[in-house]
């Protein structure tokens, strides 16, 4: 019997997918979306939001373009960013043909889902002419009725199906520059699904949990499904679905990347959860030391412990850090003792030692 992971396209192996200057698929590096939640047509205040997702880490951003003013709006939304650029559009196929005749990278439709043959066809015909690659999303609460008939609900079967008759609709077009995506609200569909879409399929997938939720919980679903699927080798963009502020999309996402050991960004802090041994206020440590290293572009692990007697050889990978005691703590490096230090002045030690570490100034 053959293994069936054996069979599973990994993001090595998935076709590569050029959208403005960045790949996604192919091997290449993971890359981070996130989705605006302005009104498009208001082409100022979708800059800004553009620009806060920039700043944060964002690799690609889309946006909703529900009517022709979102679509006009593009030109001006276009020349303010450099940042790929998606257009998520639904049903109208005239829609997304504006999109790309006003700049954007790549566009969200679902080919099955706008009419007739004829339609199919001048979309794909306009997206070869801008060289913009298509992206179905599939959703496992808006399945149609026929596969929900078919297979008795929003199961991961049913998700797939219906990915590939989208996909099957773009091929006998002669259109291969796909990327597909499975999400449901429920983990291990979502999970399922995308593993079984990569027995089916070498298109570049894009990772999420959709309507994962406010706050806790849906970071909490966001990385549970989307660092399962990272951890099993599949998985070549995602973006993190939280209610709210999308900028925390961003930063959660890079946290996810960071803990599946798949891409870095700065420092990563590393801190014990504190015990009864612990006489020195770590939480407040952590925070202090987090943002005097903000800016460092540097890939450091730094160790902030609790005490002397675990810290050191619990943070032995970090390649600084410090272990604390009620009134003196030391600094350690690659886990040996460097020197011992009054614990008021532990912290400013610390960071003045990492400025010296090599490539961080």
């Amino acid at each position: 019997m053959i293994d069936s992971l054996q069979c599973i396209t990994t993001r090595e192996n998935t076709k590569p997918i050029k959208v403005r200057g960045l790949t996604i698929g192919g091997g290449s590096v993971i890359s981070i979306q996130s989705m605006t939640n302005t009104n498009t047509a208001d082409a100022s205040v979708t800059l800004k939001q553009i620009g806060e997702l920039e700043s944060a880490g964002c690799d690609i951003v889309r946006f909703a373009v529900p009517d022709m003013d979102a679509a006009d709006a593009i030109k001006n939304i276009r020349s303010g960013t450099e940042l790929p650029l998606v257009a998520d559009v639904h049903f109208d196929h005239k829609l997304a043909m504006a999109a790309m005749e006003n700049g954007v990278d790549k566009v969200r439709i679902n080919p099955g889902n706008i009419g007739s043959r004829v339609k199919v066809v001048e979309l794909v015909d306009c997206a070869k002419h801008y060289g913009v690659p298509i992206r179905i999303g599939v959703n496992g609460g808006s399945l149609p009725k026929h596969i929900i008939e078919e297979f008795g609900g929003p199961t991961k079967e049913a998700m797939v199906e219906a990915a590939l008759e989208h996909v099957n609709i773009l091929e006998r077009c002669s259109f291969y520059d796909i990327v597909v995506s499975l999400k449901s609200s429920r983990v291990d569909t979502t999970i399922d699904a995308c593993k079984l879409i990569a027995k089916r399929t070498n298109y570049p997938l894009h990772l999420g949990v959709t309507e994962a939720g406010y706050a806790q919980m849906g970071i909490v679903k966001s990385a549970m499904g989307i660092g399962s699927m990272l951890l099993s080798g599949i998985g070549d963009t995602l973006r993190v679905s939280l209610t709210g502020d999308p900028v925390q999309e961003v930063h959660v996402a890079k946290d996810i990347l960071c803990a599946a050991g798949l891409r870095q960004f700065g420092p990563e802090i590393v801190s014990c959860p504190t015990c009864g041994r612990c006489k020195y206020d770590l939480e407040k440590a952590v925070i202090e030391v987090k943002e005097r290293l903000k800016d460092i572009n540097q890939p450091i692990k730094v160790a902030i412990m609790g005490c002397v007697v675990n810290g050191p050889g619990e943070a032995a990978e970090a390649d600084i850090g410090i272990a604390g005691g009620e009134i003196k703590g030391i600094i350690f490096k690659e886990g040996k003792k460097l020197c011992t230090m009054p614990m008021k002045d532990i912290v400013d030690a610390l960071v003045e030692e990492i400025m010296t570490l090599p490539g961080v100034c």
